[in-house]
């Protein structure tokens, strides 16, 4: 009987240290972040047809005819997904909103962060996200900032970037844009409405970002 008990101990206890082992090989393992390779990196521009800026909330859309970009890619392998590189200069142009009024946006907080999330190697394709995002827009009788879930929190948006085309494509879901601070508008927009942005930019250099 006795030595029944010490058996039945020693496996509970040896049961028991595996168990813990096996828990913490685990937590190690989803702790572990996305690594990419990037080629070739460095300095990067990126350039844009039509981009919207749309208030889910109303409707209302402000259109630019095209938008330029200039960051900075890591280079090698092994980059974490948190920080795949910078960007440091956003403009649009040629931007309107409703009833055809001529708007100005202005971009600030730079530089924004692209982060890598996952990676589709049958496609090519690297998901990921931008961060940092604050910006003003200004019209006749309007006025708002852009920014994230609060007036003082910088946004974010959700992109894809394809290899094959080398193209950074923002999508309209997944991000946490919103507009603070809202002056006149005539109601089109109004502070603390949700807004998407959407575009897509062509990179160059063409660059080829995998995973790992």
């Amino acid at each position: 009987m006795a030595i029944r008990k010490r058996l039945s101990r020693r496996i509970l206890l040896t049961g028991g240290a595996t168990a813990l082992a096996v828990g913490a090989s685990a937590g190690v393992a989803l702790a572990v972040a996305i690594t990419f390779s990037i080629s070739p990196g460095g300095a990067i521009t990126a350039k844009a047809g039509t981009t919207t800026l749309t208030d889910t909330n109303t409707g209302t859309k402000l259109t630019c005819t095209s938008s330029s970009s200039s960051g900075n890619l890591k280079s090698g392998h092994g980059i974490s997904g948190t920080n795949l590189g910078s960007i440091t200069k956003l403009s649009f142009s040629g931007c309107t909103g409703p009833l055809g009024l001529t708007f100005t946006v202005t971009n600030s907080n730079f530089p924004w962060t692209l982060h890598g999330t996952a990676f589709n190697a049958t496609s090519g394709v690297t998901t990921g996200n931008i961060t940092g995002i604050k910006s003003h827009l200004s019209g006749p009788s309007c006025s708002a900032n852009v920014a994230g879930a609060t007036a003082t929190t910088p946004g974010k948006v959700k992109v894809t970037y394809t290899n094959s085309t080398h193209k950074l494509k923002v999508l309209a879901s997944g991000g946490t844009l919103h507009v603070f601070n809202v002056s006149g508008c005539a109601g089109l927009i109004n502070s603390g409405d949700a807004t998407t942005f959407t575009g897509t930019y062509t990179v160059s250099p063409a660059q080829t970002i995998t995973s790992p």
